[in-house]
């Protein structure tokens, strides 16, 4: 199962907007995803319930009958935006069960101090030192009339930090996401200028995105194919809450709609437990 985290400490870089393309455009291929916040804000519930039903599916978080976040069943792939601020242990819990990890970085000095940090931290820790979490930087929000897209070129070059590309500055992005949709959705030549931009983000994704077995999906899990593929040292494993044995992330029951598509099961707890939903033990801040 890939799975990919869309990271920054810094507030306001557009994590939720890329993650919700990453997500659209794996949907669109066909893939079963996973669209799911590592906050307890859970904003990313609020754009997909604005998502139309006729789109491809994507799905947010289940709630087992213990109140606690877990990927529902049938789901392949796994898109994670994360909140600002995760550091230390939090940000290695992300780590160990990433495949990949991608960066938005807007222009300003202030955005890429903060990344610069967060980048330092991720070099550290062993699954990306090695190349086993892949690790890449994205331009966000980037006007084209301004240097602003060079400099962050530069800036990553600087850090030795892949630079995927530059997405400019356009309401674009604002109207499609308050109807629930992405750029992904809209006919191509709605969109013609914004998928352009793109390409080469989508281009880096694909090897992760299409690949039978994710880097660090266990033996025995129905990810892993016959292959012996973890890579997470036994020592780090978190507690098993919001896990299941024998898979990288828990899982709970899904029911299929009569046009078959798979949603998640309806949680038994009360209305107050149901809105106020615990994060995954693996993920959850000061878990």
């Amino acid at each position: 199962m890939p799975v990919i985290a869309v990271v920054n400490r810094k507030g306001g870089s557009g994590k939720s907007t890329f993650a919700a393309h990453v997500a659209a455009w794996c949907a669109r291929q066909g893939h079963a995803v996973m669209l799911g916040d590592v906050d307890r804000q859970q904003s990313s519930r609020t754009w997909l319930r604005r998502r139309p039903p006729q789109l491809a599916s994507i799905a947010p978080w289940a709630l087992d009958n213990k109140n606690v976040l877990r990927v529902p069943a049938g789901i392949t792939h796994v898109v994670l935006d994360t909140p600002g601020g995760l550091h230390g242990f939090e940000l290695a819990r992300v780590v160990m069960f990433a495949d990949a990890i991608v960066m938005p970085v807007c222009g300003s000095i202030f955005d890429r101090e903060s990344a610069a940090q967060c980048h330092a931290e991720l070099t550290a820790l062993p699954r990306v030192a090695s190349g086993r979490c892949r690790l890449a930087a994205v331009g966000m929000r980037v006007d084209g009339r301004t240097k602003a897209g060079d400099v962050l070129r530069q800036w990553a070059a600087d850090l030795k930090l892949p630079y995927l590309g530059t997405l400019r500055e356009t309401q674009l992005y604002v109207k499609t996401l308050e109807r629930g949709l992405t750029i992904f959705d809209l006919p191509p030549t709605e969109s013609a200028t914004d998928r352009a931009q793109w390409a080469s983000i989508l281009e880096w994704l694909q090897p992760l995105v299409e690949a039978p077995v994710a880097a660090n999906d266990l033996p025995g899990s129905p990810h892993q194919s016959g292959r012996v593929a973890s890579s997470r040292p036994s020592t780090l494993l978190p507690a098993q809450e919001g896990l299941l044995p024998g898979a990288r992330l828990g899982v709970t029951p899904a029911m299929k709609t009569t046009s078959g598509v798979l949603k998640p099961a309806r949680s038994t707890v009360g209305a107050r437990q149901a809105s106020e939903p615990t994060i995954p033990g693996f993920l959850r801040s000061g878990g």
